[in-house]
């Protein structure tokens, strides 16, 4: 029910007159992001799914092995063939090339963004309530003004996936960087370092450990996001996953769900591990013994 005493405010006609204002001027803008995207997507998926199974499970395997050790291997091992025995490995391959290029492209918009808020008060005074205006808005609102711009494929997926994952790895960026002990910062400035060799040989070392969880944090969004953008045709695991919504297919779904949580559960501790292997990380570690 409506109250007399507040007028309507039309904020929703705004913003869509601005999404139709936005399409139709930079449409050779958008056609020209999307041919882009979809070449690096379809290379990247090219990588992962053409070779044999054994192939790239291997070197995934492989991966995790360098990253924390055999256990960890072995484990990545035996999902990935239980991914592939349940028929989702391809499914799979597209939802870790839509992960991996939503990730990276966010996490090339969040960390510059992080080191300019930590770096700049009145940057990270706009900055956050940018970022909690993005963290609570529901996810799927996020696919509507892309389908509007980039109709369905995996572009919309994966615009909608970098916006959506991105504010974790600007607020860890900030966060790393301004735990930093300032005496530390100070004692390069006295030996005359640049504000940028500061930044480079101080800071961001010191601070590479909150920024890995950043960077996990964003990679876990991303994979949530792919999922949720196979409403609108973004491909791989996310297409069953509202296929069995849709049909009310409790085999699909769970095939489809337990694959996801497999691929989730790589990606997490890899980059976890990756994080742990930093020296700030294993001095830390080395400290508490």
């Amino acid at each position: 029910m409506n109250d007399t005493l507040v007028p309507r405010i039309p904020l929703g006609e705004w913003v869509d007159t601005f999404v139709d204002w936005m399409t139709t001027t930079f449409r050779p803008l958008f056609r020209f992001v999307k041919d882009v995207l979809v070449g690096i997507y379809d290379g990247l998926d090219t990588i992962l799914s053409s070779p044999p199974f054994w192939v790239v499970a291997l070197a995934l395997a492989a991966l995790a092995l360098l990253a924390k050790g055999w256990k960890l291997a072995l484990g990545s091992l035996v999902g990935f063939v239980v991914i592939a025995g349940v028929d989702q490995w391809d499914n799979a391959m597209d939802t870790l090339a839509l992960v991996l290029l939503s990730a990276v492209l966010a996490l090339v918009v969040a960390i510059p963004l992080g080191i300019w808020a930590a770096r700049n008060d009145r940057v990270s005074t706009v900055v956050r309530p940018v970022l909690d205006f993005m963290q609570t808005m529901p996810a799927f609102v996020y696919l509507i003004p892309t389908v509007v711009i980039f109709l369905t494929g995996p572009v919309p997926g994966i615009i909608a996936t970098i916006i959506f994952a991105m504010a974790p790895g600007v607020r860890f960026t900030e966060l790393g960087i301004r735990q930093v002990d300032k005496e530390v910062v100070e004692a390069g400035q006295a030996f005359g370092s640049t504000p940028g060799r500061i930044l480079r040989q101080i800071q961001l070392p010191l601070a590479l450990p909150t920024i890995m969880a950043g960077v996990n944090q964003v990679i876990m969004l991303s994979l949530s996001m792919v999922v949720i953008a196979g409403m609108v045709g973004a491909g791989g695991l996310g297409n069953d996953v509202v296929a069995a919504l849709q049909r009310v297919n409790v085999a699909l779904g769970f095939e489809a769900g337990l694959a996801v949580v497999i691929l989730a559960m790589f990606l997490d501790r890899v980059t976890s591990a990756l994080g742990d292997r930093a020296p700030v990380s294993r001095a830390l570690a080395a400290a508490r013994v």
